[in-house]
């Protein structure tokens, strides 16, 4: 009964701040191309799936879409920062560079080039290669996820021509 009684008053106090759990944002148009990119990638895999979260449908050709995505970039490097004088790895910089533009089917620019440059480093030891390889896939899904939340936030800003 007692921590019921907290949670009840977390909850009164943390609406009364005005804060409220991030959502999707709201985006102005129905339907949306996705073009530049591999259907099957990591990236147009989760670009998908948020889209799916909102009321936007995404269709294949980009004449009937009200707007279409264009991806100009979608690349993820490793390079070797650390390393020892026997030439071992120490230490990763993960990257993910992820470039896009918004136009309408009539190619008027909504969004211009906009570039998105995510970049982590992970510390590397042969003998932990395996959970490595698994840490190096989690950090690639979270900067995919951020990138996304990116792109997500630049759609719900744009405005459609009239």
């Amino acid at each position: 009964m007692q921590r019921r009684r907290l949670l009840m008053a977390l909850g009164i106090s943390l609406t009364g701040c005005g804060f409220a759990p991030r959502r999707e944002p709201e985006l102005l148009f129905q339907s949306l191309a996705i073009s530049g990119i591999k259907p099957d990638s990591p990236m147009a895999a989760e670009l998908r799936r948020q889209l799916s979260r909102t009321s936007v449908v995404v269709v294949e050709d980009a004449n009937k879409a009200q707007l279409v995505l264009v991806v100009l970039k979608d690349v993820r490097e490793r390079s070797a920062v650390v390393s020892t004088t026997a030439g071992q790895v120490r230490e990763w910089q993960l990257r993910l560079n992820f470039d896009f533009m918004l136009r309408t089917p009539n190619e008027e620019l909504l969004l211009p080039r906009t570039e998105l440059r995510m970049v982590r480093e992970m510390n590397f030891r042969e003998t932990d290669a395996l959970g490595k390889e698994q840490e190096e896939a989690q950090l690639y899904r979270a900067m995919q996820s951020d990138a996304v939340a990116q792109v997500m936030r630049r759609l719900g800003a744009v405005r459609l021509p009239s």
